[in-house]
């Protein structure tokens, strides 16, 4: 069998050219890892019919509901929808955006039926309302695909896999939305640097992440989307993430210290993707991709789940326009004795996604309400997240991001106690910016995932319970109990007692504060390995905390 057998709606001439090297022509293989390594590798990549049929052999291995549409299907109803319409010009799906489908080297029979396959699976799918992926995955798999109806009957069981722990495409704006603010809250952990860039250039960060799958599904040459769908089709989701990430690197390794105005960003982006090959190589974006130590895939699915309650409680659950980062913080009506409207913008592209849309509300400040640990927690107890912001006499400006409310140090009674979770981070201003994450984001060789806890929580939603929400028993995303941590000193995040306030622990604190706020210190400490951020001993000259306006506990 040679590549034409599955190559009826391919232009031959368009697609690339490779040198003539001796090409596998079956696969056999049945344990995951060494599939796992060939697909990396590209052990399918030259031949165009071990490719398809790879493809059909791991597409009919995913799990579907049991009324699921197959080829058959499409032979009864492609003629009924399709009628005596010139198929060039049958209009595309709601859910599809307005963008240009993409050809991927079609000929004219297959880029007309790539409408055709869209409008079935509108058809038989009443439950896609946003998918803007779609068209480039038909357009992939009909290069793989003898005929139309196999193609539809590809998509389809790709559309209605049920296994609850394999994502594979959004098929609402929910999803969607919650795939972008995810990718936002990686690109901020993994890609700091490019991350850094983008707040720089762009007037609204989430903007431009808004089109990290369009990256991948519509702007990827042929050669290197095929390459990341072998990959995608073995591993899932979380391979989409990490070459996205890869993609973000690159940009910023080529455009640093380059001129860039800030309405042409997305654009620049948009043409550094079309144009990859003069950068950089399938082989060197998928190792670059794979060489990103992300998160467990529970724990990107927990941050997912997250970031999805966020919008449902904000009402955002179709398309909408994107409320602009910036205007989370209001320059007329946004005043702190610490930090600028820039600086504190600057904070906001730090914090998780879920938050970053909420406006600033100040809960306390010394200044205002007195030097007093007791009446910190009065005005901070019951919301979560907190913002801590410090300026010293020496004016140096420091602070943390801190995940979880400050009544939960009541659980331990009078003992001090740690609590909060990953999502944590320190941080200084002034005189150098300077941010510090929990040390195992960096380094999750410190503290591998116990899949077994968050496997459990992250099937928590499934479960009923006594009527509540499901969702509010989430557990958190990087929550400690889900990682076999070494020592307690990688996860002291936070901790509070009526003589002081600790952020940061084992073999020092990067930020203790005394019960009158007078007074502080810092230095090194294992959970955010993490420099003194000011004068190891300093007094405090004003302290204020701040919460996320809309994001706050509705018991308060």
């Amino acid at each position: 069998m040679d590549d034409t057998d599955y190559g009826r709606f391919v232009d031959w001439d368009q697609m690339e050219t490779t040198t003539q090297e001796p090409s596998p022509k079956v696969l056999n293989c049945t344990d995951f890892q060494e599939l796992k390594q060939l697909a990396r590798q590209g052990y399918w990549a030259k031949s165009h019919s071990l490719r398809s049929k790879v493809y059909h052999k791991l597409i009919k291995e995913i799990p579907c509901r049991t009324v699921t549409p197959d080829a058959s299907v499409y032979r009864d109803i492609v003629g009924k929808i399709v009628g005596k319409r010139s198929s060039i010009s049958l209009p595309l799906p709601e859910f599809v955006d307005e963008r240009q489908i993409p050809t991927y080297c079609l000929n004219t029979e297959g880029i007309r039926a790539v409408r055709k396959i869209l409008l079935c699976i509108s058809n038989q799918f009443p439950d896609i309302s946003f998918c803007p992926a779609l068209p480039s995955l038909v357009s992939l798999l009909l290069h793989y695909s003898q005929d139309e109806a196999e193609c539809f009957e590809s998509v389809s069981r790709i559309l209605a896999c049920n296994d609850p722990n394999r994502r594979l495409v959004d098929q609402t704006f929910l999803a969607f939305e919650s795939s972008c603010m995810t990718f936002g809250d990686l690109a901020g952990k993994y890609c700091q640097g490019p991350h850094k860039l983008m707040v720089a250039v762009s007037e609204d960060v989430l903007e431009v992440y808004s089109d990290w799958q369009r990256w991948l599904f519509g702007e990827l040459p042929f050669t290197y989307v095929t390459r990341v769908f072998d990959v995608f089709m073995v591993e899932g989701y979380k391979v989409l993430f990490r070459v996205a990430l890869a993609i973000l690197k690159f940009f910023h390794k080529v455009k640093a210290g380059l001129p860039m105005e800030s309405s042409n960003v997305k654009r620049d982006l948009q043409m550094f993707v079309k144009d990859i090959a003069n950068s950089v190589s399938p082989e060197k974006l998928l190792e670059k991709a794979f060489a990103i130590r992300l998160f467990s895939r529970k724990e990107i699915q927990l941050l997912q789940m997250a970031n999805e309650k966020a919008l449902q409680q904000k009402g955002i659950t179709v398309k909408q326009k994107r409320q602009n980062v910036h205007l989370a913080v209001h320059a007329e009506n946004f005043k702190s004795e610490i930090v600028s409207v820039k600086e504190m913008r600057d904070i906001w592209s730090w914090i998780p996604e879920r938050f970053a849309l909420s406006q600033p509300l100040l809960l306390f400040t010394n200044s205002e309400h007195g030097n007093s640990l007791s009446r910190f927690y009065l005005h901070c107890e019951g919301h979560e997240p907190t913002l801590l912001l410090i300026k010293t006499s020496n004016k140096e400006v420091c602070g943390a991001f801190l995940s979880t409310d400050w009544a939960e140090r009541r659980r331990s009674g009078n003992k001090l106690s740690f609590f909060g979770t990953g999502e944590c981070f320190v941080f200084r201003l002034q005189p150098e910016v300077e941010r510090y994450e929990w040390v195992i984001i960096k380094h999750p060789e410190l503290g591998m995932a116990s899949s077994s806890l968050a496997n459990k929580d992250a099937n928590s939603t499934e479960e009923t319970g006594n009527g509540t929400d499901p969702a509010d028993r989430l557990s958190p995303f990087l929550a400690t109990r889900h990682f076999n941590l070494p020592s307690k000193t990688a996860s002291m995040f936070m901790a509070g007692s009526t003589e002081c306030i600790i952020i940061g622990g084992g073999d020092g604190q990067a930020l203790y504060l005394d019960s009158d706020l007078n007074y502080g210190r810092t230095s090194h400490c294992n959970t955010f390995n993490n420099q003194p951020l000011c004068s190891e001993t300093f007094q405090i000259s004003t302290i204020e905390v701040w919460a996320f306006k809309d994001n706050l506990n509705e018991d308060r």
